[in-house]
């Protein structure tokens, strides 16, 4: 017998479909299978939806790709302090952008290859230009202490992945690979193969940096640093 409440055996109201939503997505299924995974059919399976739907939202593949890029670099934490140092900003945001890297490896491909003239994607840009005219340096040195720290950020998140892949597949150690080595060839190598095989990727981050900010402060100035 009915129990006369309305709507008790209605099936239960899909989320709307929207850009974000669909932008997340396809962020998830980039991440768990790749980019080359990622086409507007298969994101349209993930939310269980028609593809002709996402179309009213995203126009295209290329569209959808500009939004993961856009999502993934808007999760940075730009908090800024004006009084701290500008060594301390600097290193703040170079963290924030390997903090992202961390979380979207796969992701961070499609940002390092989509165009960054959006609101968005210009905003990383525009704080590190701005760091480096408050410490001091001319406009074509700031452009290229920009792409430094970007650089540096993305080679260490690459070097990380790609050393715990090296470590996933060896059967033995690096250290007792190491040991294995002709000793008259490789007399550093087998001496330091311990130091060598031990994986620390904050520390080796952060000396990394430190080396980085140590080698920016003794570049020549435009003027005083504010």
């Amino acid at each position: 017998m009915s129990s006369g409440t309305p709507g008790r055996d209605a099936p239960e109201r899909r989320p709307a479909l929207t850009r974000g939503r669909i932008v997340r997505a396809a962020i998830g299924l980039i991440e768990r299978e790749g980019a080359d995974a990622l086409s507007m059919r298969r994101v349209a399976a993930e939310l269980g939806v028609a593809v002709m739907s996402l179309y009213n939202h995203v126009p295209n593949k290329g569209a959808l790709l500009e939004g993961v890029a856009e999502h993934v670099v808007s999760g940075m934490e730009l908090q800024d302090d004006p009084s701290a140092p500008w060594q301390e900003r600097v290193r703040a945001l170079v963290r924030a952008f390997r903090t992202v890297a961390h979380e979207y490896p796969r992701c961070m491909t499609i940002v390092l290859t989509r165009r960054f003239d959006t609101t968005v994607g210009l905003r990383p840009a525009e704080r590190a230009l701005a760091l480096a005219e408050a410490a001091g340096f001319d406009g074509v040195t700031a452009v290229r202490i920009m792409r430094a720290l970007m650089a540096y950020a993305l080679g260490a998140q690459m070097r990380e992945i790609g050393f715990g892949k090296m470590l996933h597949h060896l059967d033995t150690s690096p250290a007792e690979n190491f040991a294995k080595l002709d000793a008259a060839t490789f007399p550093h190598v087998i001496a330091l193969g311990p130091e060598l095989a031990r994986h620390d990727p904050e520390a080796d981050f952060e000396f990394g940096l430190d080396l980085l900010v140590g080698a920016l402060e003794a570049l020549p100035r435009a003027r005083s640093a504010r």
